[in-house]
C-alpha cells in the first residue's frame, strides 16, 4: 500500500463539500416542484401528474443515497486523517479507501439521477411537441 501522509486525505474536503453543496441544491429544487406538483395535483389528478409525482420520489431516494454516500465519504476522509495523525497508518489508509469508494458510489448515483431527469425532460419536450 502506498504510504499517505495527513495532506492526502485533506484534498477531499474541497471537492466532497462543492458535491454536497450541489446535491443539497438539487434536493431543494426538488422540494419546490414537489411542493408545486402538489398544488396542481390537488386541482387536477391527472395521469402526467402522476407520473411526475413517481418520478420524483425515485429521483428524491437517489439523492438521498448520493448525500449519504457523500457525507459517509467525507466522514472517512476525516477519520483517516486522525488515524493517520496517531501513526496508524494501515487504518488510515483503510478508511481513505472507503471514503473513495463510498464518493465513486455517490458520483454513480448522480449520473444515474441525471438520466432519469433527462428522461423526465425529454417526456415533457415529446408531450408538448404533440
Amino acid at each position: 500500500m502506498h504510504q499517505l501522509n495527513i495532506t492526502t486525505p485533506a484534498l477531499m474536503f474541497s471537492a466532497v463539500s462543492l458535491i454536497l453543496l450541489a446535491y443539497t441544491n438539487r434536493f431543494l429544487a426538488y422540494a419546490q416542484i414537489v411542493r408545486n406538483l402538489y398544488a396542481d395535483f390537488q386541482k387536477n389528478k391527472d395521469v402526467l401528474l402522476i407520473n411526475q409525482i413517481k418520478n420524483l420520489r425515485k429521483r428524491l431516494y437517489l439523492i438521498r443515497a448520493m448525500q449519504i454516500f457523500g457525507v459517509a465519504s467525507l466522514f472517512l476522509s476525516m477519520a483517516s486523517m486522525l488515524f493517520l495523525y496517531f501513526d496508524l497508518n494501515i487504518l488510515g489508509g483503510i478508511a481513505f479507501a472507503l471514503g473513495l469508494i463510498l464518493m465513486i458510489l455517490s458520483l454513480s448515483v448522480s449520473l444515474w439521477e441525471i438520466q432519469i431527469s433527462i428522461k423526465a425532460l425529454d417526456l415533457h419536450l415529446k408531450n408538448m411537441e404533440d
